[in-house]
């Protein structure tokens, strides 16, 4: 069965006080209905406008000019007025429509035909361009959308068949031809070609893929024909969760956010209530004032008032800075995040696969006691088999022969230590300093860049292994770039030996090292370390999503580092850099600090010009033109700015 997911659009209507939240598309077919919309609404924009010159041109009988105004008024603002009246009727009653209905018809009642149907046309003239932004920022927010794969070649005998991704099995094999997007995740059992990743990681080098390589979906086949078995349903394929992570950003609002729609919930009810005021008591308390001179008043204030283009541009600017982050293959989950990067006062960094690739080489055999290199690695790879550890990996893979399992027993994992098993009778032990102090063995510190693997045989030492993993190209420019952002404290906390530890903080140039870590150890040092941040500093985890979940659950914000492919990265982070490139870290706190300088610039533009008017308009300056662009205008201006948090070129 294909399972259909209705997206909520409700970004398409400036209305204000928090309808976004309540607009929900009733149609699969948004983009259609967008288009026919907005062609209806240039036809409703050229009639009523050619109707509003000839009342303005042309000098007629009142009764005939109020025909002609009131005609274009109908078919301009017709549709508000309805939206108005359905408002009210839901107890919706302060509505940026109510306002411009209000407004327009009072202006029809005290005689300025003219400037009641000029509020409608230039709210149509707005809205649209309004619409057009919001669709281009929301077309470049979900690119992603576009990796989403239309079908599978699922190999069924010796004849293909296209089918849903949705009906592809584990196990199932599926080719993918050039030019194909890869649905569903696996691994490549035939075939080779280079794949094009840009659409998940944001980078243009394409990836070579071969029998063995991880096929995931959402890459581009660019030339050979791939045969893929499939490790993954697609409701848990890569591109799914990455699909679903970006849909549910912009559900968790940032503060500020938050503070908008609440403020406008209150603010258009008391700007209503005031211009109720200016129309009645001037009045009656000033001697000769003209009714209608402040009814007139009154109406310019209403249609100043109108809050859209606060509850338009804010959200816009924070769904605009996770747009610009996803363009660099970083996944914000939601503005909260993003608001929340601007005060981070300290980045705690996990080494392996962080730091550093997370790709482990034997680079020395150190026996001792009568073994031979080739004895020793034997043990080692021995003891290691059962484990998916990097390090245990590259010992088997040193190792390069086939392990018969048959000469394992009690085998025994310690937490932390290492491993204790019995080799053809012999008790072994392959670990770190610490299990052989518990194991009561005598070992040689050891002075190498890299991790050493202790080993012992029935109680005696008989040697160790060091095992390197290659610091990244970019790691110690990344610790510069955030020192350059007025990080105050950058941090490595690792399981690896002291001496390994500190010779890479020292060659990055971190502040702090701690190693020797056990997992809650790591947690323990980040609970710590709020007691020296600031009331509202933040304190950032970097780890590889593997197996530091609940370091990135206990830190202020989560980032997840080569969260390509990984479950365990998506899930647990707040934010997933979709490469291995630690500097993408200071790029999203660039980000995070544009989007909120946009996001203050319209707030101050908004409320700035609005109370100017308020107060020109109260006191008989402004007239209702000035007022349509006081509302209408500002909107226009404030969307057109954040729409520049997309399109962070210079960071």
């Amino acid at each position: 069965m294909l399972k259909k997911e209705l997206i909520l659009q409700g970004l398409d209507c400036a209305d204000c006080a928090g309808k976004i939240e309540h607009e929900v598309s009733k149609k699969e077919n948004d983009k259609d209905e967008d288009g026919d919309s907005r062609k209806k609404d240039i036809i409703k924009l050229v009639i009523g406008g050619a109707l509003f010159a000839v009342g303005l041109i042309f000098k007629f009988q009142n009764w005939l000019e109020l025909t002609i105004f009131l005609l274009g008024y109908i078919v301009a603002g017709g549709k508000v007025v309805l939206n108005a009246i359905k408002g009210i009727a839901r107890g919706q009653v302060f509505s940026e429509h109510f306002l411009m209905s209000v407004a327009s018809i009072g202006a029809f009642f005290v005689g300025e035909y003219p400037e009641g149907t000029a509020v409608m046309l230039f709210y149509l003239l707005g809205e649209m361009f309004e619409g057009m932004a919001i669709d281009h920022s929301r077309k470049s927010i979900s690119a992603l959308m576009d990796i989403r794969p239309d079908y599978a070649n699922l190999k069924v005998g010796d004849e293909l068949k296209k089918v849903a991704p949705e009906d592809v099995s584990i196990g199932d094999i599926i080719v993918v031809k050039p030019g194909e997007k890869i649905p569903l995740d696996g691994k490549v059992i035939e075939g080779s070609s280079m794949a094009d990743t840009s659409a998940l990681t944001g980078e243009s080098v394409p990836r070579e893929l071969g029998p063995g390589s991880d096929a995931l979906s959402g890459f581009i086949n660019k030339n050979g024909v791939l045969y893929v078995k499939i490790t993954k349903k697609f409701g848990e394929s890569t591109v799914s969760k990455v699909l679903d992570l970006v849909q549910k950003a912009s559900s968790k609002k940032a503060p500020t956010e938050k503070f908008i729609t609440k403020f406008a919930r209150y603010y258009t009810p008391v700007v209503v209530f005031g211009a109720l005021t200016l129309a009645i008591i001037p009045p009656l308390i000033i001697p000769g004032a003209s009714l209608s001179d402040w009814i007139y008043r009154a109406l310019i204030f209403l249609v100043v008032s109108c809050p859209c283009a606060l509850v338009l541009s804010i959200p816009l600017g924070f769904i605009g800075g996770i747009g610009g982050a996803s363009k660099r293959g970083i996944l914000v989950k939601g503005g909260n995040y993003l608001e929340a990067l601007n005060n981070v006062e300290a980045v705690v960094f996990d080494k392996t696969g962080t730091l550093t690739k997370g790709v482990f080489k034997v680079t020395e055999i150190n026996p001792q006691n009568g073994y031979i290199d080739k004895e020793l690695i034997e043990y080692a790879a021995y003891a290691e088999s059962y484990s998916n550890h990097p390090i245990a990996l590259s010992i088997i893979s040193a190792y390069n022969t086939e392990i018969d399992k048959n000469r394992i027993e009690n085998y025994q994992e310690i937490a932390g230590h290492g491993i204790k098993v019995n080799v053809d009778g012999k008790e072994v032990l392959v670990g770190n300093t610490r299990l052989m102090i518990s194991e009561n063995n005598e070992c040689n510190e050891v002075d190498a860049l890299g991790t050493v693997v202790h080993v012992a045989i029935d109680k005696k030492y008989v040697g160790n292994i060091v095992i390197s993993d290659e610091v990244k190209e970019d790691s110690a420019n990344a610790i510069k770039e955030l020192k350059a952002l007025g990080i105050g404290e950058t941090i490595m906390l690792t399981g690896d030996l002291k001496i390994v530890a500190d010779k890479i903080g020292k060659k990055l140039g971190l502040d702090e090292v701690y190693s020797e870590l056990l997992p809650a150890g790591k947690v323990e040092i980040i609970e710590s370390l709020e007691a020296r941040m600031s009331q509202k500093g933040k304190i950032v985890f970097v780890g590889d999503g593997i197996n530091d979940a609940p370091v990135l659950a206990r830190a202020d914000i989560g980032i997840a580092m080569g969260g390509l492919g990984s479950d365990a990265a998506i899930e647990a982070a707040d934010v997933v850099i979709m490469t291995d490139e630690p500097s993408k870290i200071a790029t999203v706190i660039k980000i995070a600090k544009r989007t909120r300088s946009i996001v203050i610039q319209n707030i101050v533009f908004a409320l700035g010009v609005k109370a100017m008017f308020l107060v020109l308009g109260a006191i008989g300056v402004a007239s209702m033109w000035e007022a349509v662009f006081a509302d209408v205008g500002v909107a226009v201006i404030a969307v057109l700015n954040a729409m520049r948090a997309l399109n962070m070129k210079s960071i």
